[in-house]
């Protein structure tokens, strides 16, 4: 079971950008997927997370769209509008609870992307 995160880069703040969840070796259909960030110095935070609904970070609500790709076995997270302190190292994971936003409750974690918005 691995995840592959992907997408990341530096955009200038008010860009757009498109990460993707990979999942090899299991279907992500039958898990909630989730994605967290980690920014240097902080601990890693909850940013979104999709099962039989979805579910977002106050500070991501409205800009951020979590999506999932059943026939690619993929889940997306659409990031607009990006500002400064959304710059981060962005993680998918995967676990068979209920949705979730808390770290513990993830089971596999993929390698992170790196995320920077800078003007």
């Amino acid at each position: 079971v691995q995840l592959q995160a992907s997408g990341g880069g530096l955009v200038q703040p008010g860009d757009s950008l498109r990460l993707s969840c990979e999942g090899s070796g299991f279907s992500l259909d039958d898990y909630v997927v989730g994605w967290f960030r980690q920014a240097p110095g902080k601990e890693r935070e909850f940013v979104a997370s999709i099962g039989g609904s979805t579910d977002y970070a106050a500070s991501v609500m409205g800009r951020f769209t979590i999506s999932r790709d059943s026939a690619r076995k993929m889940v997306y997270l659409q990031m607009n509008n990006l500002k400064p302190e959304d710059t981060a190292v962005y993680y998918c994971a995967a676990t068979r609870h209920t949705l979730s936003s808390s770290v513990s409750d993830y089971v596999y974690w993929g390698r992170g992307t790196q995320v920077t918005v800078s003007s």
